[in-house]
């Protein structure tokens, strides 16, 4: 974690939708997460004793016990909740991520015009390939008037939004410089791959973005493939052709429509790929041995993934001090905190919900 709080992760089986709290840790199976009190209470209510923890059981428990979270503090003897607890938040499992939609209106173009409209996106992969994200232009000259019209008339902007988009789902040229011998060229890339283009009304240009490829996982559980990405894109519309000139600051006097970001982009969360991720990198903090993920698979013994493929997690967060303060001895060191991060299916989030609410309060959803 960027914060390095020291993290424990329990990835909860698809199928458990109930949470054990009485009798031993060493009673949990493989896999079974429960949530226990200082007193192995009968029912579980955090909340009414002085600290929880959460344990899980492991497969292979040979020189070590169940994977079990530090002390977290419920109540004190005055009623008050989270006596060493400083954030408490959740988020809910999405697999579908948002796509920016940006909305071109208020044309103000005269027939006969030459105006352009340029796109530049950005995301992880496409900032690596293209220096300050893919740059995109389509220029087009704006329908004329009939035969006798004033010149100075605002153009059929329904007609200028179709061509526009006829241009910006044109192919791109599939050979260097149109030699079909040279093979193809990377650099000329087809939009339509990357948005969609739709005429609303005869008065807006809609570009939505489209999701992004989901890049194959390696089979190599020292891999860390999973990667956080979202592509968001600006756009400018002006009159002229298209220039070279970067857009740090756009030429008032030149642009001729205003584009609006009607929708923002965002990530997944909570998808399968995502805590698969986070098994891996928190792996070695609860390894009784042989923590470190080498490539060959027969050294990793000891890790256990209990995330299954195509499942979307809710996933809650504690964040908590020492409960026994007394365990910091004077030293010239950083006092460090831990973290819970507790993945779980849909159908057991909500009972977990209530579970960990009894004790910390109403969570928030971020």
């Amino acid at each position: 974690m960027a914060d390095f709080s020291l993290t424990t992760l329990f990835v909860v089986p698809v199928g458990q939708t109930t949470f054990p709290s009485t009798d031993s840790t060493q009673d949990l199976t493989a896999g079974q997460v429960g949530v226990f009190s200082n007193a192995y209470a009968a029912t579980n209510t955090p909340g009414s004793f002085p600290y929880f923890y959460i344990a899980q059981g492991r497969t292979n428990t040979y020189l070590q016990g169940s994977k079990r979270s530090d002390k977290i503090s419920g109540v004190d003897s005055t009623g008050s909740k989270n006596v060493n607890v400083t954030e408490w938040y959740a988020t809910a499992g999405n697999a579908t991520a948002v796509n920016q939609i940006t909305q071109v209106t208020d044309w103000n173009v005269k027939c006969g015009d030459i105006v352009t409209l340029t796109l530049r996106a950005h995301s992880s992969y496409l900032d690596t390939l293209y220096f300050n994200g893919l740059t995109r232009s389509v220029t087009v000259q704006a329908p004329c008037c009939d035969c006798g019209g004033d010149p100075c008339t605002t153009v059929d902007t329904d007609a200028l939004i179709d061509a526009f988009i006829a241009k910006l789902e044109a192919a791109a040229p599939s050979f260097i410089d149109g030699d079909p011998n040279t093979g193809t060229n990377p650099d000329n890339i087809r939009l339509s791959q990357f948005f969609t283009f739709t005429n609303v009304g005869g008065t807006i240009l809609e570009i939505e973005g489209k999701p992004l490829t989901k890049y194959g996982q390696p089979c190599d559980v020292a891999a860390f493939p999973f990667e956080y990405d979202r592509m968001y894109f600006r756009t400018f519309v002006y009159s002229g052709p298209a220039t070279t000139a970067d857009f740090i600051v756009a030429d008032n006097c030149n642009i001729v429509a205003v584009a609006t970001v009607t929708q923002t982009s965002g990530y997944p969360s909570g998808t399968s790929e995502e805590i698969i991720q986070l098994e891996k990198n928190f792996y070695s903090y609860q390894a009784g041995y042989l923590k470190h993920l080498y490539r060959m698979a027969g050294y990793n013994e000891n890790f256990e993934s209990w995330v299954t493929a195509g499942t979307v997690y809710d996933v809650f967060y504690i964040k908590f001090n020492e409960y026994e303060k007394s365990a910091y001895q004077w030293g010239d060191y950083i006092y460090e905190d831990s973290m819970v991060i507790v993945a779980v299916p849909a159908a057991a989030s909500a009972t977990l919900q209530a579970i960990l609410e009894d004790a910390l309060g109403t969570v928030s959803f971020t």
